[in-house]
């Protein structure tokens, strides 16, 4: 059994999700009182939200890459990172601290396949809706057109994300709001919606919409778990 490296904070609401997932499924598949071997460096959000939204992604990645080192140090086999957008500075973090990082745009592309779709929406953060990250990683590798919101519905689910989720408010309001913006999304030719924030999936649910749901935190937390499991 591989030892996962952690890398959380971002927020810790989201984190625990990640613990809770990845532990539930340990016990799930192996029976008994087993659990997941584990080393989590959680981050000061506030830290790293600042250097976002300041434009010092160059200073977020040091901030990865010694989390990374001491997890290295604790005995972490490989990483991964509770967070879609800081995915920015994935391939970074992992050629510099030398080990193996689940990327997540990667499990989400191979999911998306597995359903045989070639169109999803995206929501997130405005950094990855208004990025490339999923966008070429997405059609580069598994030839999946992504559609992102208007810049007006870009600007709501962003606020939502930093003003309520990350501070652990779940308004029934926001959730209507986000399923209207899904909506549109969906009438615009999206297949599936990913959910491209670890905290979005505390506010949208599957009921939400008629179109499937691919829910980032489940699907790293899970495939973390079959890394780990994995023989060699």
């Amino acid at each position: 059994m591989k030892v996962i490296g952690l890398i959380g904070g971002m927020s810790w609401s989201s984190t625990l999700e990640y613990y809770r997932i990845i532990n539930e499924s340990f016990a799930r598949r192996l029976g008994g009182l087993h659990s997941a071997r584990l080393v989590l460096y959680n981050l000061d959000f506030d830290e790293i939200q600042r250097a976002q939204h300041e434009d010092r992604w160059d200073d977020t990645a040091s901030i990865l890459v010694d989390a990374g080192n001491a997890l290295k140090r604790a005995g972490a086999d490989f990483l991964l990172m509770c967070t879609n957008t800081m995915q920015k500075v994935a391939d970074d973090v992992e050629q510099r601290v030398g080990l193996p990082l689940l990327h997540m745009v990667d499990v989400i592309g191979t999911a998306v396949k597995e359903r045989e779709m070639q169109r999803i929406g995206l929501l997130g953060t405005r950094f990855l809706m208004e990025g490339h990250l999923y966008q070429d990683r997405l059609r580069d590798r598994f030839a999946i057109e992504v559609l992102a919101p208007e810049e007006e519905d870009i600007d709501t689910v962003h606020q939502i994300i930093y003003s309520e989720l990350c501070a652990g408010k779940i308004k029934a309001s926001s959730r209507r709001v986000c399923a209207n913006i899904i909506s549109r999304l969906v009438n615009n030719g999206a297949e599936g919606i990913v959910l491209g924030c670890t905290e979005l999936p505390l506010l949208i649910h599957a009921g939400d919409t008629h179109v499937p749901i691919f829910d980032t935190t489940r699907l790293h937390a899970e495939a973390a778990v079959n890394k780990a499991l994995a023989k060699g």
